[in-house]
């Protein structure tokens, strides 16, 4: 079992920067990826941003020249930094993990944390 714990939401004003982080423990020696979901209020969940056991990363089109996810391995802590946040990114973030290769697609997260609000005013 793997468990994932989030922290870094909270409240920032429009353009502004927040960092979420997410720190995975249990047997967490198989997993090939871990990625940020967000669901706002109506919506679906969407995948925001993956990054592979390889080093490979995936930015959702919205949010690819604003975010970036990283990781540290000897932490087992994966990272997202957000920049100019804007009011469309207010959702609750999700932080994943799964064993599966086919890490675009959500099935495939096996392992989720509780979610961290991020609301953006602007």
């Amino acid at each position: 079992q793997v468990q994932l714990v989030e922290s870094g939401g909270g409240l920032v004003q429009a353009g502004g920067s927040l960092r979420l982080s997410c720190a995975a423990s249990g047997r967490t020696f198989s997993l090939y990826a871990m990625g940020w979901f967000r669901q706002a209020p109506g919506q679906e969940r969407e995948l925001v941003a993956a990054i592979t056991w390889g080093g490979t990363t995936y930015n959702a089109d919205s949010v690819k020249d604003r975010f970036t996810i990283s990781r540290d391995n000897t932490k087992n802590t994966v990272y997202l930094q957000m920049n100019r946040l804007e009011p469309e990114d207010t959702a609750v973030y999700y932080c994943a993990a799964g064993r599966s290769r086919n890490w675009a697609l959500q099935g495939s997260y096996e392992y989720w944390g509780q979610g961290t609000q991020v609301t953006v005013s602007s």
